[in-house]
């Protein structure tokens, strides 16, 4: 992946575009086994994630940037959601790596809004 200087150590932008890519991998798997309706809402909302990640970076304020990346968590949960569905379901392929690479992904989600969170509450009472 190739972002420009300004981006290049940033994780959970980098995290969340893999994914994305693993995402399409893994919805043009479905589609090749005719499995459309899930393999659309993945890739709706496991691409929107990166989407909205990427968005954040260049938000109007740090509300704006904690905004967006709750979106993006919302997004992650949506996705967790078809990935438990595709995991309960004996015809879909295995998605374990997926869900490991998600929760990765929330955690990190989580980290930052909270700490951005505390910084912000910090600077405003200051």
């Amino acid at each position: 992946m190739t972002f420009n200087e300004r981006y290049k150590d940033n994780v959970i932008l980098i995290k969340s575009f893999e994914f994305s890519k693993n995402i399409i991998a893994f919805a043009e798997s479905l589609e090749r086994e005719r499995k459309h309706v899930v393999s659309n809402q993945l890739i709706k909302s496991g691409t929107s994630i990166g989407a909205n990640v990427k968005e954040a970076q260049n938000g109007e304020s740090k509300k704006d940037f904690i905004h967006k990346l709750k979106i993006a968590l919302k997004e992650a949960d949506e996705t967790g959601y078809w990935f438990f569905l595709c995991d309960e379901m004996d015809t879909y392929p295995s998605c374990k790596q997926l869900l490991k690479e998600l929760e990765s992904i929330i955690k990190i989600l989580n980290k930052i809004i909270s700490s951005t969170t505390i910084r912000l509450n910090n600077s405003k009472s200051n």
